[in-house]
């Protein structure tokens, strides 16, 4: 266990306010560590990892989050699901476009998780929510 995060199985965490941001952030953290990965790949996992918990909390009204380890028989690595029950995404091509923002922000949210990540997969629906995997591999 690592600081009381049990790693053999999948940890959850509820995205309902800006602290649970940071909670996610550290638990994140904490299970990059534990999983050797460089401290570059930790920082672009933490750091889309906040993106996206963000994106739950300001655009899906809340969610949850659930981080895990995983191995390929090659290398180990950390999967993270944000899931919420919003609005969904209307337009995803657009969403995904470099720049496009509809809080005011830089637009990098979408588009920057995806390329700080080794796998990115994205569900959404309009009325029903959106649901976002990303994984990062140990080199």
């Amino acid at each position: 266990m690592t600081a009381g995060i049990d790693l053999g199985r999948p940890q959850a965490q509820a995205i309902r306010s800006d602290e649970d941001v940071v909670r996610v952030r550290q638990l994140v953290r904490a299970v990059a560590v534990a999983v050797k990965l460089s401290l570059v790949d930790q920082t672009k996992l933490v750091t889309a990892a906040s993106e996206l918990a963000r994106n739950t909390l300001v655009y899906g009204g809340g969610g949850d989050v659930e981080v895990t380890i995983v191995d390929n028989g090659v290398r180990r690595g950390v999967r993270i699901v944000f899931a919420d029950s919003g609005p969904g995404i209307a337009d995803l091509d657009l969403a995904l476009t470099d720049g496009y923002t509809t809080g005011g922000g830089l637009g990098l949210g979408l588009s920057g998780a995806r390329r700080l990540v080794d796998e990115f997969d994205i569900q959404t629906a309009v009325g029903e929510g959106t649901r976002i995997t990303v994984t990062k591999w140990s080199r």
